[in-house]
């Protein structure tokens, strides 16, 4: 047997080993570039072969008349949205009779409500303004009844029904328009 003493052991710990360094950063940096450079290299002929050889290659200034309308367009509000006027024939009139109470030779009393009908497109009317349409009710024994409807929001008709006498269950009751007032809404 030998008498072979071990070496000393050093002061300080051995440094740990490197970690090896990741290719991994390095092959998607290297496509990444090649993606890129056939992006261009394909776009340069794309552009060389739509051009004629006749011509040279470069960007086409825009026209005078290609700046002016968008400068216009820039510095111009949105126009104000225009609507129908409203008016006494926009409209058609019927009377609708929700009840009738007959007294024989007396006469009947009479509930009628108006059903107005727009001519045109309702979506033309503002939407903004309240159209008081006033309407003569006749049939009455004592003479027309006048009554006024609201229209608002282009559809919402607000009206109360109109209670007449006849003169008998066969008196023909009937509406027309005499008026239409438009105001806006607050």
């Amino acid at each position: 047997m030998s008498d072979a003493t071990p070496p000393p052991m050093p002061d300080f710990p051995p440094p740990p080993p490197r970690p090896k360094k990741s290719r991994t950063n390095a092959v998607i940096v290297g496509s990444a570039a090649a993606a890129i450079a056939a992006v261009i290299v394909t776009g340069i002929i794309v552009m060389q072969s739509g051009n004629d050889d006749s011509k040279p290659t470069g960007t086409a200034a825009p026209s005078a008349t290609d700046e002016d309308v968008t400068a216009a367009d820039a510095d111009e509000p949105t126009p104000e949205p225009t609507y129908e006027e409203v008016g006494v024939d926009s409209f058609t009139i019927e009377l609708r009779t929700t009840e009738r109470q007959c007294f024989g030779s007396a006469g009947c009393n009479v509930t009628v409500e108006p059903e107005l009908t727009y001519v045109g497109d309702s979506g033309a009317i503002d939407p903004d303004a309240l159209y008081a349409i006033t309407y003569e009710v006749r049939g009455d024994q004592s003479g027309l009844v006048i009554e006024t409807a609201e229209l608002s929001n282009q559809t919402s008709l607000n009206y109360s029904p109109s209670l007449i006498n006849t003169a008998s269950a066969g008196t023909k009751v009937s509406a027309k328009i005499t008026e239409v007032r438009a105001r806006m809404q607050h």
